[in-house]
C-alpha cells in the first residue's frame, strides 16, 4: 500500500461487492423467456412497459431493500431540472444514453460520488452502458433485460424509471456497505444478531473507516489498526476522520431523543431490541455508515478547497490553468499534494499541451481526477465536488428545454457569478470571443444550443475556467486512480525539477489580457451530443445536405468510433483568438 499524492490513502487491492447476491436464477431465466416471447409478439404498451420496470428493480431490491414511494417520489423531484432539458424520444422518454448521462450527474452532484461504468469520458459498448458498470456485472439479468428490451428500445425510459435504477444503484451500495461492516464484525468478533453500547460501536465506526479507505488490503488493514501512532501519522486528519464518523452516532440519537415514537415502533420488529437506551443493533449501525458514505464527501471539501486555493493562486491571469513548471515547482519547496507525473495527468484528461505558453495542468480537470478521490472502490468514487455543477443546475431550471437561444443562455449565465473563493466572486466575462463562440455552435446547429453536447460543456469552461472541467472527447481520457495507472503515477525528483527550472521563463507580465494569451488554444470543434436531438426539433446543417456529403459524415464518424481519424485539437497560431471554424461533424457518446 502507499499514499498517493493527493495525499489520501491508495490500495491496490479491488473491493468486490460481496453482498450483492442475487439467487432465484429459474426465475430470472423463465422471465427473460417471456421477454423473448414479448418482442416476438410486438412491444408492450407503456403501462406493461412500467409494470416491468418496478418488477425488475423490486428483485433486484430484494425484499430487505424496498424502496418507499416517498424515497422514489424525492429522487424523481431531484431529477427534475436536468430531466426537463434532457432530448426526449416521440413518446417524451429518454434514450439510454442520456440514462446514463442522468445517473453520472445525480450521484455526482448529490454526494460527489463517480459511479464506475457511468462516466462521460468513458466509451459505451453497444448496449449503451459501460461494460464495467455496477448494473452490468450486480444486477441480474431479468432486470437487465428489461432495461435493454427491444420495447424499451422503442419507448425509452421515463422518470420513474430513472429514479428506480438510482434507487437500485443506492441499495447495491448499501449492501456492499453491509458487507463490509460484517467483515469489522467479525474481526472484533461481535455477533451480528447482539445490540452493542455506545464503545463497542465507537470501536467498529473506526475499524470500518479504516477498511473503506483501504479497501481489500486486510495486510495494510491489520497493520494499521495494531498501530494507532502510525495511523494517526500516515491518513490525512485520521482523528477528525474518527470525529466525523462518531457524528453520526451523536445525530443518531438526536433523532432517537427528537422522535421516540418513531424510533420504538422500528424496535418493534427487533425484540430485545431497546431503541430508548444507548444500544445499537447491526442494522443502526448500517445506518450510520450508509450516511457516512453519502457525507463524506462534504465533510473531506474542506481539503480539496485548500488544494484548489493553492492551484488559484498560481493562476495569475484567471485562464483556469497553472503551468506545469509552477506545478512541480510548488510540489518540490510546500505543496506536496501536486506530484502525478506528466503521463498520468495527461491520461487523466488535466494537462493542456496546445499553449504557446507550454504545458498546463487544467484546475477543474485535476481537482475532479480520480488521483484525488479519497475513496476509490471497484464501483465508485468519492471525490471532490464539481463546482460547474451548481451553475448547470441554474441553467436547466431557467431554460427548462433540451436547447437555448444563445441570447438566453447569456441572459442567465451573465447573471451568475465565478465564486472560487469566498473572496473572490465575480461575474464570468461574456464579450468578445465567447459570445461570438456560443453563436458560432447555434449556428451549426440551426440557431439554438443542445445543453448536453460537448461544445456547450466547452463553452462553459471558457465561461468558468476555474470550476468548469474541460470537456475531452469520448475515450480520450480515463478515470483510472494512481493503483490502477501504475508505478509511473508520481513524477519523479529529477522530472519536478527539471520542469521547474522552467518556472521562471514562464512567468507572464499581469498587464497581459486572455486573448493575448490565446487561452482558448484548446478549443476543438467537434461536437458530441448524449443523444439524438431531432424529436427535440433541433437539425443540424449536415442533416440537409445531399445523399454524398451525408455518406461522407456518416463514414467519417465511423471511422472516428473505430480510432481510425484523429482531429485535430487546438488552434492554428496566428488565427483570431479563440474562434475556430465548425466543421460539421457530429457524432453520439
Amino acid at each position: 500500500m502507499q499514499l498517493s499524492k493527493s495525499g489520501t490513502v491508495a490500495s491496490g487491492a479491488i473491493l468486490v461487492l460481496l453482498a450483492f447476491t442475487f439467487t432465484t436464477e429459474v426465475t430470472a431465466k423463465s422471465f427473460l423467456v417471456e421477454q423473448r416471447k414479448s418482442s416476438v409478439r410486438g412491444a408492450l404498451d407503456a403501462r406493461g412497459l412500467e409494470r416491468d420496470i418496478g418488477t425488475a428493480m423490486g428483485e433486484a431490491l430484494g425484499c430487505g431493500g424496498h424502496v418507499g414511494g416517498e424515497h422514489l417520489a424525492a429522487i424523481e423531484a431531484q431529477l427534475a431540472p436536468m430531466w426537463s432539458t434532457l432530448p426526449k424520444t416521440a413518446e417524451g422518454n429518454v434514450e439510454r444514453r442520456s440514462l446514463r448521462y442522468l445517473i453520472h450527474r445525480h450521484f455526482s452532484r448529490t454526494s460527489a460520488l463517480h459511479i464506475r461504468g457511468f462516466e462521460p469520458s468513458r466509451p459505451a459498448d453497444a448496449t449503451g452502458w459501460g461494460s464495467a458498470d455496477i448494473l452490468s456485472q450486480r444486477v441480474p439479468a431479468f432486470v437487465e433485460s428489461v432495461l435493454q428490451s427491444k420495447h424499451k428500445l422503442e419507448l425509452g425510459f421515463t422518470r420513474s424509471d430513472a429514479a428506480r435504477v438510482v434507487a437500485t444503484i443506492e441499495q447495491l451500495i448499501y449492501d456492499f456497505e453491509g458487507s463490509v461492516l460484517e467483515k469489522v464484525y467479525q474481526k472484533q468478533r461481535k455477533p451480528l444478531t447482539r445490540s452493542l453500547a455506545r464503545q463497542g460501536v465507537e470501536q467498529l465506526l473506526e475499524a470500518y473507516m479504516v477498511r473503506w479507505l483501504l479497501g481489500d488490503d486486510e495486510e495494510g488493514i491489520d497493520f494499521f489498526l495494531s498501530n494507532r501512532s502510525l495511523l494517526e501519522s500516515s491518513i490525512p486528519h485520521w482523528d477528525q476522520v474518527v470525529a466525523f464518523a462518531n457524528g453520526q452516532l451523536r445525530e443518531l440519537d438526536y433523532r432517537r431523543q427528537s422522535s421516540p415514537g418513531a424510533a420504538l415502533a422500528a424496535a418493534s420488529a427487533r425484540p430485545g431490541h431497546n431503541a430508548l437506551a444507548a444500544r445499537y443493533s447491526f442494522e443502526d449501525v448500517h445506518g450510520l455508515v450508509g450516511g457516512i458514505t453519502k457525507s463524506f464527501a462534504s465533510f473531506w471539501e474542506s481539503e480539496c478547497v485548500s488544494m484548489k486555493s493553492a492551484l488559484v493562486e498560481m493562476d495569475t491571469h484567471g485562464t483556469g490553468r497553472v503551468p506545469l513548471s509552477k506545478f512541480y515547482s510548488s510540489a518540490l519547496d510546500t505543496e506536496w499534494r501536486f506530484g502525478e507525473s506528466e503521463s498520468y495527468l495527461r491520461d487523466l484528461g488535466a494537462l493542456d499541451e496546445t499553449s504557446w505558453r507550454g504545458k498546463q495542468v487544467i484546475i477543474p480537470n485535476y481537482i475532479q481526477a480520480a488521483s484525488n478521490c479519497i475513496i476509490t472502490s471497484q464501483h465508485y468514487l468519492v471525490c471532490c465536488a464539481n463546482d460547474c455543477e451548481g451553475h448547470l443546475e441554474e441553467i436547466e431550471t431557467k431554460v427548462g428545454a433540451p436547447t437555448a437561444e444563445p441570447s438566453q443562455i447569456l441572459a442567465v449565465v451573465g447573471n451568475m457569478s465565478a465564486q472560487t473563493t469566498l473572496d473572490d466572486d465575480f461575474p464570468p466575462h461574456l464579450e468578445g470571443s465567447l459570445t461570438q463562440q456560443l453563436e458560432q455552435i447555434a449556428a451549426a446547429h440551426g440557431g439554438r444550443v443542445p445543453l448536453h453536447g460537448r461544445l456547450f460543456a466547452q463553452w462553459l469552461h471558457y465561461a468558468f475556467p476555474r470550476e468548469c472541467p474541460f470537456p475531452h472527447k469520448t475515450g480520450v481520457t480515463a478515470a483510472v486512480t494512481p493503483n490502477e495507472f501504475g508505478e509511473s503515477y508520481a513524477a519523479s525528483d529529477d522530472e519536478m525539477k527539471r520542469h521547474a527550472l522552467e518556472a521562471n521563463a514562464t512567468v507572464i507580465p499581469a498587464t497581459f489580457g486572455k486573448e493575448e494569451l490565446q487561452w482558448m488554444s484548446q478549443w476543438s470543434s467537434e461536437e458530441e451530443l448524449i443523444a439524438d436531438y431531432t424529436a427535440s426539433g433541433l437539425h443540424a446543417p449536415w442533416e440537409h445536405r445531399d445523399t454524398a456529403a451525408a455518406g461522407g459524415a456518416v463514414l467519417f464518424m465511423a471511422a472516428a468510433l473505430l480510432g481510425l481519424v484523429s482531429l485535430g485539437r487546438g488552434k492554428v497560431a496566428g488565427s483570431e483568438p479563440g474562434l475556430l471554424p465548425y466543421h460539421g461533424k457530429a457524432h453520439f457518446v
